[in-house]
């Protein structure tokens, strides 16, 4: 798959975010460190607000269409559980720097942006929860929904704690994920 220049300056700009803060980084760092100008940036995107929201809308965009994917395609509703973890564990180990732009840089991000990444993220635990509560009936939606977003918080802690082998901590990382839903 073939990167876009914009692709590329939204990659370079979560990077940079996650490196030194929103407000550590200049549209000129970015631009330095895509090998353009800062200015030529403006042909991409309206302002470092708009690469904070469009890094974080982009990406809640594509979670959420893959988890779609992966959970519809599985036969069996523990298939698609697995899909799912397997998912967000590549995703937490791939896109570690959106993942502390997530967490740390949320209130930079604006009031139509927030509201949109929110709805995207939304989607994305529902279908979690729906997944969750077809493999146990004992939980309702609030307690699947809150399983569901402590497994988040498990998987997403990996840019602070993985310490191990990509591999090795794929591998942990499910197991536990697996058993903090069905336990």
């Amino acid at each position: 798959m073939t990167t876009t220049r914009r692709e590329q300056i939204l990659d370079t700009a979560a990077t940079l975010f996650a490196e030194r803060g929103f407000h550590g980084v200049s549209m000129h760092d970015i631009g330095t460190a895509c090998g353009i100008s800062g200015p030529a940036l403006y042909k991409h995107f309206a302002g470092k607000d708009d690469l904070l929201t469009r890094s974080l809308t982009s990406i809640s965009e594509r979670l959420l269409a893959e988890g779609r994917a992966r959970s519809e395609a599985a036969d069996s509703t523990e298939a698609a559980l697995d899909a799912l973890i397997d998912w967000h564990i590549e995703f937490a180990l791939d896109h570690r720097a959106l993942i502390v732009i997530q967490e740390r840089e949320w209130a930079n991000l604006g009031a139509e942006g927030r509201r949109e990444v929110r709805a995207l993220q939304l989607a994305y635990i529902d279908i979690w929860v729906d997944t969750v509560q077809h493999l146990r009936d004992d939980l309702d939606a609030a307690e699947a929904r809150a399983a569901v977003q402590a497994t988040f918080g498990l998987i997403n802690s990996t840019p602070h704690s993985a310490r191990i082998s990509p591999d090795v901590m794929r591998a942990r990382l499910a197991a536990m994920a697996r058993a903090a839903l069905l336990a």
